[in-house]
C-alpha cells in the first residue's frame, strides 16, 4: 500500500494536508505506522507551488527518509516544469534522490526523462492515465522492461464509471512488459478502484492525493487514517 500524500492539493483543501517536508515527514511516519509500505510526495516550495528544484525536492526525500523509514518516490509532473528540456535539467540537479520517481508517459519527454533517472540509479513508475495515450506509448517504449512498476491512473471521478474507465486502462495496458501493476482512482473514482485492485489482486495507493473522504463519505483527518481504511477495504476484497 503507498501513501500519496499531498498531490496538488492546497492548504485550501484543509489543514490536514501537509505541505512543508516536516509535515510531509510526520503524515508519512503516522501513515508508515498505519501500513503504508511507501510514499509518494508532491514537494513545494514555501509559497506552496509544486516544484522539481533540487533545493525544493531535497529536503522533502531527506525528512521523508528519515522520519518515516520506507521508501520514498516523487512526482515529475509536467506540471511542475512544462518545459521537457527544462524539467530535464532540474532531475539532473537533484543531489538526494528518491529511491522512485512517477514519470507520466503522455507528457512530452517522458522516455528521456525515464532514461535520464534509471541512469542515476532511480527506479521509475510509468503513470499511465486513462483517456490519453500513455499505454499505447508504454507499450511500444524500449524502456518498458526497465521500469519498477506501472501506475494506472484511473482519473475518471464518477463513482458510477470509474471501475468501467479502469478496466479499460487495463485493457489497454495488456501484458505491460510484464511489469507490476499498481492501479488507483482519484475523488469519487478513489475507493471503487481500490476495491477493483483488490479482486484482482494488484497493488494500490490511497491518500489525501487522491481523495478527501473515507469510504462512509466522511472527510479524513489524516494520511494514516485513509491507510488504515484503504488496507481494510483492499484486504477484504482479497478474502472474498
Amino acid at each position: 500500500m503507498q501513501v500519496c500524500l499531498n498531490g496538488s492539493r492546497k492548504a485550501a483543501d484543509g489543514a490536514q494536508v501537509p505541505l512543508t517536508p516536516e509535515e510531509l515527514a510526520r503524515s508519512a511516519a503516522e501513515a508508515a505506522a498505519a501500513g503504508a509500505t511507501e510514499t509518494h510526495a508532491h514537494p513545494r516550495t514555501p509559497c506552496g507551488r509544486e516544484s522539481l528544484s533540487a533545493r525544493v525536492v531535497g529536503p522533502v526525500v531527506e525528512a521523508l527518509r528519515e522520519r518515516a523509514g520506507v521508501l520514498v518516490g516523487v512526482t515529475t509532473g509536467a506540471w511542475a516544469e512544462p518545459d521537457p528540456a527544462a524539467r530535464l535539467e532540474r532531475v539532473r540537479s537533484w543531489s538526494v534522490l528518491p529511491d522512485f520517481a512517477s514519470v507520466n508517459w503522455h507528457e512530452p519527454g517522458a522516455e528521456e526523462l525515464a532514461e535520464l533517472l534509471l541512469s542515476r540509479g532511480v527506479d521509475v513508475e510509468a503513470g499511465i492515465w486513462s483517456g490519453t495515450k500513455g499505454a499505447a506509448r508504454f507499450a511500444l517504449s524500449p524502456l518498458g522492461p526497465r521500469v519498477l512498476r506501472v501506475l494506472a491512473e484511473v482519473t475518471d471521478p464518477d463513482p458510477a464509471t470509474a471501475e468501467m474507465s479502469a478496466h479499460t486502462v487495463l485493457a489497454e495496458l495488456g501484458p505491460a512488459h510484464g511489469r507490476p501493476v499498481l492501479l488507483h482512482g482519484e475523488d469519487g473514482g478513489a475507493w471503487p478502484v481500490l476495491r477493483l485492485a483488490g479482486r484482482l489482486g494488484l497493488a494500490t495507493r490511497i491518500g489525501l492525493e487522491d481523495t478527501l473522504f473515507l469510504p462512509n463519505g466522511e472527510r479524513a483527518f489524516s494520511n494514516a487514517e485513509l491507510v488504515a481504511a484503504g488496507l481494510a477495504e483492499h484486504g477484504a476484497q482479497q478474502d472474498q
